[in-house]
């Protein structure tokens, strides 16, 4: 298998993740006999410095010549007075309209190991495994007209989407949850947005292609309520640009921490990659960052970019194992400490590799 990833680790914390989820993906290369190639490029904050841009043009053509793309994170309050378009975050919603992914498929799973690290009771959240299908491409980030006057003291923004854009993202939710527990939740806010109104109907629609699935509609206030309490009802969520951001935030109470979290942006040219977190300002240099959603984020590279299912499987049982023999990151065990070893960023990337070779060397 060959592969050209293009790996724009960004800001913060970003680069300090994104290097261990290559460490694996190297490994992996290495052991399997892959050939995996990988160029860095900037985007963020750290282009806007060096570059002048938050996504530089030689950026963008890798990675619109690449096979894959692996984002680290982007983002810093020092950019915060420019105008959105000219921010860390600019540079990443350009990237995603370049690469034309329009699925971003968010998976949020219970690890048991960690329910003492969530605000909720372990029964709720023990077994825990919905994948979230956030439409990416459009709603409120990127309809137009949209302002910020600040003379006037008005801003505005547009919520817009399309038939086409709706029942695209459908799709592949239906295709997913066939292959899972063929149960599919479409959220909206139908009874007030007539956007949604057009979002259920046109769901509705596309389901009669799946027959073998169950659809059910949640409002996404109450949707919101769901996750908290009954989070294991759910297995396939397809829902809106906006409302996916804020819910898949919101979903890493199930796990215990957002570092624990991979997303995969499919659909388009090129493949997008990243963890769910943030930059981290604050703790970026220490040692501090969960590498593990960088890492689980590079088995979804390996599945839906490489078709490396064995290969994903595996890092992702590694993490299990991992977490099953005690070792932490320091946002996984504040508090909780004891009886178990904290390690570094580096130290728990180190600690996956270790366990990946062990189970690829049992497989041989």
């Amino acid at each position: 298998m060959k592969l050209k990833i293009v790996v724009t680790a960004g800001d913060g914390i970003g680069p300090e993740v994104t290097g261990e989820a290559v460490s694996v993906l190297k490994q992996i290369g290495e052991q399997g006999g892959h050939q995996f190639a990988f160029e860095e490029k900037r985007i963020g904050g750290v282009a806007i410095v060096n570059d002048g841009t938050p996504l530089p043009q030689e950026t963008l053509d890798a990675a619109l010549a690449s096979d894959a793309v692996l984002l680290g994170a982007v983002g810093g309050n020092e950019f915060n007075s420019l105008p959105p378009d000219q921010r860390p975050e600019g540079g990443l919603l350009a990237l995603r309209a370049a690469l034309g992914g329009f699925a971003n498929l968010r998976p949020c799973f219970s690890f048991r190991e960690l329910t003492v690290n969530s605000p909720l009771r372990a029964e709720i959240v023990d077994g825990a495994d919905i994948l979230f299908v956030r439409e990416l491409l459009g709603g409120a980030y990127f309809g137009k007209p949209r302002a910020w006057d600040r003379e006037k003291g008005v801003g505005y923004n547009t919520m817009i989407y399309t038939r086409d854009e709706v029942a695209r993202v459908a799709r592949i939710a239906f295709r997913l949850a066939q292959k899972r527990r063929k149960k599919l939740t479409s959220v909206d806010k139908a009874n007030v947005l007539e956007v949604s109104q057009l979002w259920r109907a046109t769901v509705e629609e596309v389901a009669g292609e799946f027959p073998d699935v169950t659809l059910e509609h949640q409002y996404v206030d109450a949707m919101a309520i769901h996750i908290m309490n009954r989070p294991r009802d759910f297995d396939v969520v397809v829902t809106e640009n906006l409302f996916g951001d804020i819910l898949t935030d919101e979903s890493g109470v199930i796990t215990g921490s957002l570092g624990m979290l991979p997303s995969a942006t499919i659909g388009g040219k090129v493949n997008l990659y990243e963890p769910v977190h943030g930059s981290a300002p604050d703790i970026a240099g220490k040692g501090l960052a969960n590498p593990l959603g960088a890492i689980l984020t590079a088995a979804m590279i390996l599945r839906h970019s490489g078709g490396l299912e064995a290969e994903a499987a595996a890092v992702e049982t590694a993490v299990r194992k991992v977490l099953e023999r005690g070792f932490r990151t320091p946002d996984l065990a504040r508090g909780k400490s004891d009886g178990l070893t904290v390690l570094s960023t580096k130290e728990m990337g180190a600690k996956v590799r270790e366990t990946v070779n062990e189970l690829l060397a049992a497989r041989v």
